[in-house]
């Protein structure tokens, strides 16, 4: 088990993530845009890096939203959201039609399970993929193509969509640096 502290531009967020037998964490952030809000998260996968769990609650003034996203080892997902208040935007949930990855906005902890399951923080290759991404802090669920490209040992693109970055990992696979969007404080 390991704490992990990302320092972003509009907030933070701590994390307990454990990578033995796939990945399992827990977490919370903060953050200022679009809305001040408080986020909390649980994440579980299979020992092989494929989502299982991702239950996540948001709140903010006068409003709070909760999204429970779960895949089934036949990749089927279910999406099940809630909330109250006055938040302008898409509602919690959705329809997932995503394949084996969920992407948690404005989190880089999320970026480490497609890297891990294809090595790609060590190893050369290139993975196309569809996450299921959430919008934070709305917690509403949509399809998202991704591309992860292995650039050197511990630095892999990642492009979504018209966006860029060059993402630096720690030797075991978790975002040291996300450019624009958060840097892991050690």
């Amino acid at each position: 088990m390991r704490s992990l502290v990302w320092v972003k531009d509009g907030g933070a967020e701590y994390c307990e993530v454990a990578l033995d037998g796939g990945l399992s964490a827990s977490g919370a952030a903060i953050g200022s845009d679009p809305v001040p809000y408080r986020l909390e998260y649980w994440l579980r996968t299979s020992p092989t890096y494929v989502t299982e769990v991702l239950t996540v609650r948001a709140e903010g003034l006068g409003w709070w939203r909760s999204l429970d996203l779960r895949r089934a080892p036949d990749g089927t997902w279910t999406c099940d959201g809630a909330g109250e208040g006055d938040l302008d935007g898409p509602p919690p949930g959705g329809e997932v039609e995503a394949g084996e990855d969920c992407d948690l906005g404005l989190s880089p902890l999320t970026n480490t399970m497609p890297v891990l399951r294809h090595g790609l923080h060590e190893n050369p290759g290139q993975v196309d993929l569809v996450m299921a991404w959430v919008r934070v802090p709305h917690l509403s669920v949509e399809r998202n193509p991704q591309r992860y490209t292995h650039l050197d040992p511990g630095v892999v693109r990642y492009e979504s969509e018209g966006f860029r970055a060059d993402l630096v990992f720690t030797k075991d696979g978790l975002v040291a640096d996300y450019p624009g969007l958060a840097r892991l404080s050690e």
